[in-house]
């Protein structure tokens, strides 16, 4: 039985050691797996560190007026305040404007290379079908008569050169024909008299027959009179030229006049387009130069024509100048007086540094072209330009071939960079010192003050204003004038109301308030403003 007891007895011990053991290895391997988690942790407290947000330094007015808050707020027009993060207030190198990444790609900034380019353009201008006058024939009888037959009856009937157009009765022409026939007979006859008398009798035959031809009386119906053929009683007109009658006057049974026109007849085999080419482009437009012409009936085809002639007036009242373009008229699609589109490439041939039009920013008084100096950092850079075409501009100065240049978003970067302006140096954090604008050159410092609204000069833009000490400049309570930065500071305050005011000197005397709350707002902002404990 003892025995018993003392087996029972080992095996209790033996099991206690087996548990110590593995449980000092257990803790062993958890000792090991404790050291172990800091350095697996560290790549992740380094992803997490990268992953960091940034810094958020304060906001700024969105107006770019110099006033800052270190929590969000909208300004008296209802925008919000726009944040600014660590590493964005940093100053840029003198002369240039520096933005984050993160905000240029924001704004949807493009680059683009200055490039050499063969700079030419297209000049349009507006004009219209014309008639070749060279084409246009009237049909104007020489003598008196009547019509006696129309063979062409309707104004815009196309004719061929020679065909019949009328026939007519006169008087003088029977006479002129029957003269003529006498004296070719009398030639005939005097064939065996003297040479003086058939001299005489010849002359007074030839007189005869340039009367007729002076009357444009035809060749086939004199040969008729010459062969010894009757005197006729009508003659019949035929088209000076191949065209369409433009306008018919003559009637069957009128009396006309010598000279009174009766037909007009034009050739629209080829036309004229009259071009109004403005001022400031007729210096680029040459004699002999191609064109294309367009017509707005018919949208799908195009016209060539030639430049054959550039009218020396111009007209006052559109500043433009004519320009004549011969054209064929194949088919006669072409009508007289129909409207017509121009076009024409201008422009020099040799090779000229270029930027596109959308990469200057004109003020009026100069031009300006940002160029990218590096990530985020713009220089803004003064050009002399040239000649342009639609897309494409000439620098003579200022920019060099393959320059980066912006050409989206550069009037942003410009109002971003007049902000910078306006706000380089705000510090705005915890606990620092007034807030300073760059003007100028210099730092301009925020001062802030409280006191009463006196007086509003609505058409001045200023204010009249009784203040407490301003330590910032070292003032004692005074009552003074301010200009105001925005008009709408004062929107909703009256003369008589408690105020709290933010001011810079934007010139020597001249006080600006940027800033003006009621005294009860003013109270809440002043505890966390830049400038408490000044």
């Amino acid at each position: 039985m003892k025995n018993a007891y003392l087996i029972v007895l080992a095996a209790i011990l033996a099991a206690a050691g087996a548990g110590y053991w593995a449980g000092k290895g257990k803790a062993g391997a958890g000792d090991t797996a404790t050291a172990a988690a800091p350095t697996a942790a560290a790549p992740a407290a380094s992803e997490a560190a990268a992953k960091a947000p940034r810094k958020l330094l304060y906001y700024r007015n969105p107006m770019g007026l110099p006033d800052t808050s270190p929590t969000p707020k909208k300004d008296s027009m209802g925008m919000d305040y726009v944040a600014v993060y660590e590493g964005e207030d940093e100053d840029a190198a003198p002369g240039e404007v520096k933005i984050s990444t993160e905000k240029v790609q924001k704004l949807g900034v493009k680059i683009e290379p200055a490039a050499l380019r063969e700079l030419a353009r297209q000049v349009r201008a507006a004009g219209r079908v014309e008639i070749d006058e060279r084409r246009l024939h009237n049909v104007a009888p020489k003598f008196e008569g009547w019509v006696e037959r129309l063979h062409v009856n309707a104004t815009g009937q196309p004719v061929g050169k020679g065909q019949p157009l009328f026939e007519v009765y006169s008087p003088e022409l029977v006479s002129a024909q029957r003269e003529y026939m006498v004296a070719a007979k009398g030639v005939a006859a005097l064939k065996d008299a003297s040479a003086e008398m058939q001299a005489g009798m010849r002359q007074l035959a030839d007189a005869s027959l340039v009367r007729l031809r002076n009357w444009d009386i035809s060749e086939e119906q004199i040969k008729v009179l010459a062969g010894g053929g009757e005197a006729r009683r009508t003659l019949t007109f035929r088209s000076p030229a191949g065209g369409v009658v433009l306008e018919k006057k003559a009637v069957a049974g009128m009396r006309f006049m010598p000279g009174e026109m009766l037909y007009q007849i034009a050739d629209l085999s080829a036309v004229w387009v009259l071009a109004d080419v403005f001022e400031r482009d007729i210096g680029q437009i040459r004699v002999g130069q191609k064109v294309k012409v367009g017509i707005s009936a018919y949208p799908d085809r195009s016209f060539a024509g030639t430049i054959a002639y550039i009218y020396p007036t111009l007209k006052a009242e559109t500043r433009t100048i004519p320009v004549r373009i011969e054209l064929a008229n194949p088919g006669g699609l072409l009508k007289p007086a129909m409207y017509a589109s121009v076009e024409l490439a201008v422009g020099a041939s040799a090779r000229v540094v270029t930027v596109p039009v959308s990469a200057v920013i004109d003020s009026g008084t100069r031009q300006i072209v940002l160029v990218e100096k590096g990530a985020g950092r713009f220089e803004p850079r003064e050009v002399k330009l040239g000649a342009r075409s639609d897309t494409y501009v000439e620098v003579i100065e200022g920019v060099k071939d393959g320059e980066p240049v912006v050409v989206a978003a550069n009037f942003l970067i410009d109002a971003e960079s007049n902000l910078k302006a306006a706000l380089g140096g705000f510090a705005a954090a915890a606990g620092g010192a007034p807030a300073t604008a760059a003007q100028g050159g210099k730092s301009v410092v925020s001062h802030h003050a409280t006191g009463t609204l006196d007086a509003i000069d609505v058409k001045a833009g200023s204010v009249t204003v009784t203040h407490g000490p301003v330590a910032s400049l070292k003032w004692p309570g005074m009552t003074m004038d301010f200009m105001l930065a925005n008009p709408a500071l004062t929107e909703k305050l009256k003369p008589g109301s408690a105020i709290a005011i933010e001011f810079v000197e934007r010139k020597p005397g001249e006080w600006v308030i940027t800033r003006m709350d009621a005294a009860a707002r003013a109270a809440a902002a002043s505890d966390t403003a830049p400038h408490k404990g000044h």
